[in-house]
């Protein structure tokens, strides 16, 4: 059973509601599905444990680790090479620093060549000189020149001799200005030695010291591929997750941390299920070259029809010469201005075929710029909703405080109202992202389901915030249809992202756009509206 250290995957609550049963009269389809209420955080390692919640088609696993286990993780790792290899501690934290905390290579490639691979990784077999305080008689400081009498000095297994002052100076610059600390080498131009935590305990304060620990903490999670670091403010959890590269174009690796924040696992963005990380970064690129101008280019400019390189007119004279490629057409018409005589009023040659298949080739821009901003739009709007709906969860408890004095409730009976925020943030953010998925996919007939499903479930969501916009003397007597209709948003979300992951994980979906088809990664039932 795991401990309270480790947090396995699927912590997020309205997931654990996997599919209806035959009970619910609002759902229809198969009958061996089951939701359940929204499980308590603290029983979800034991129903894990124990099997007893279905894992969601969309759910991947991974772990949450606080910092101490981290440090923990290092400090295993440390001893196990410290005893295979018979050296001190601070030199196998190098070493598996130095092949990114790849035991089984550091060991392979100290058995084929010791020297070469402690020379580069920045250690020394010198085991005469024992790095330590010092004063040595008559001795000068190459940086400052100080040779005071019981100056003390410093050196590394190298034996370049510095002062002890300059020392702290050069390792405050490294740790504070260029936040480095697990390549920090010694200070000599033409020695590459690494200083190891021991002896820089000797030369510098604790709060330096607790900072160079830090450093090194972040630089062994940026070392790992399976780890990253919680990306919410003030957060020092990270998450450990096993999902490749080539697979991201057939899953989905969304994430929660113990603090509750939802991330991609794949790329540097929030959760955005279910549209994979290669659209998602498609998507985010064409909003923010297209979104701003989208319809100001629809409203007043047109495209060249020989090299559709898009015009401004600047002038009241229809006689326009691109100057891209210095096609010269009519603004009217779009056709050749060659046969449109010498003014621009004898236009009269609109069924011409020249006029026509400009007229096409521009039809057919604009039709391309109307559907991006239908999509857009609506991207747009439930992206300006879930900010809407974050700022009115601030003001939840509030209300939550105000219900208990006007009702009589106890806290925990006016708890659905943060739960019925909480669906709805993370409902819109699911809906959000479907549009953006749905640009990209070509229409059949998997299409028309996942369109189906994303109504049943933006109609959901519109009547759950209806609802919870309420006056607060409302809200006690709209208790129970709150509840069930954050239950049923919970549920028809599922539905929408267990389909989608179902057909992406088996390579059905055709994308409009460059997308490598994924390679099925087995039969896990046919796709279906519920």
């Amino acid at each position: 059973m795991d401990t309270d250290d480790e947090f396995m995957s699927n912590p997020s609550s309205e997931e654990e509601d996997m599919m209806p049963d035959d009970s619910d009269n609002d759902m229809s389809g198969d009958d061996d599905f089951d939701f359940d209420d929204e499980p308590d955080p603290e029983d979800i390692d034991i129903q894990q444990d124990f099997g007893s919640k279905k894992k969601a088609v969309y759910d991947i696993d991974y772990k949450v680790y606080r910092p101490q286990d981290i440090q923990e993780q290092q400090d295993d790792l440390i001893r196990e090479v410290n005893m295979i290899l018979n050296i001190s501690k601070e030199e196998a934290a190098i070493l598996l620093r130095h092949f990114r905390w790849n035991k089984e290579r550091l060991i392979e490639e100290i058995m084929d060549k010791r020297s070469q691979t402690l020379e580069t990784a920045g250690l020394s077999e010198n085991h005469t000189q024992v790095p330590r305080l010092q004063v040595i008689p008559c001795f000068a400081c190459d940086i400052c020149c100080e040779d005071e009498e019981g100056l003390e000095s410093f050196a590394l297994k190298c034996g370049h001799r510095y002062c002890v002052n300059c020392y702290r100076q050069y390792l405050t610059q490294k740790i504070c200005e260029d936040g480095e600390a697990a390549r920090i080498q010694c200070p000599s131009d033409d020695c590459n030695l690494i200083i190891d935590a021991r002896s820089l305990d000797l030369l510098v304060t604790q709060d330096l010291t607790d900072r160079y620990r830090r450093l090194l903490n972040r630089t062994y999670v940026e070392d790992r591929d399976s780890l990253k670091w919680c990306p919410a403010p003030d957060c020092e959890n990270v998450v450990e997750c096993d999902i490749k590269k080539k697979d991201l174009n057939r899953i989905v690796p969304t994430v929660s941390c113990l603090c509750s924040e939802r991330f991609c696992f794949g790329c540097p963005n929030e959760d955005h299920q279910p549209a994979p990380c290669d659209l998602v970064k498609k998507w985010l690129k064409k909003c923010a070259d297209d979104s701003e101008t989208a319809n100001w280019i629809s409203a007043n400019t047109k495209e060249c029809p020989k090299c559709n390189s898009t015009i401004e007119k600047n002038g009241g004279c229809n006689h326009m010469t691109c100057r891209k490629c210095k096609h010269e057409f009519c603004w009217m018409c779009m056709g050749l201005w060659s046969e449109h005589g010498t003014s621009w009023y004898n236009c009269n040659r609109f069924e011409e075929k020249s006029g026509t298949d400009a007229r096409d080739a521009q039809a057919k821009s604009r039709v391309s710029l109307e559907r991006y901003l239908h999509y857009y739009n609506r991207y747009a709007n439930h992206e300006q909703s879930a900010r809407l709906d974050k700022e009115m969860f601030l003001k939840t408890e509030k209300k939550m405080v105000s219900l208990q004095k006007e009702s009589g409730m106890s806290w925990i009976e006016v708890q659905y109202l943060s739960s019925a925020s909480q669906a709805l943030q993370t409902c819109r953010r699911t809906l959000m992202w479907t549009y953006a998925f749905a640009f990209y996919l070509a229409r059949n007939n998997l299409t028309e389901i996942f369109e189906d499903n994303q109504k049943d479930l933006e109609m959901a969501v519109e009547s759950l915030s209806e609802m919870f916009e309420k006056p607060v003397q409302d809200l006690a007597d709209a208790k129970v249809d709150i509840m069930d209709k954050t239950s049923y948003c919970n549920k028809r979300r599922v539905i929408l992202l267990n389909d989608t992951a179902q057909n992406l994980a088996e390579g059905k979906w055709t994308f409009n756009v460059e997308f490598t088809n994924p390679t099925p990664l087995g039969a896990v039932g046919s796709s279906s509206r519920r």
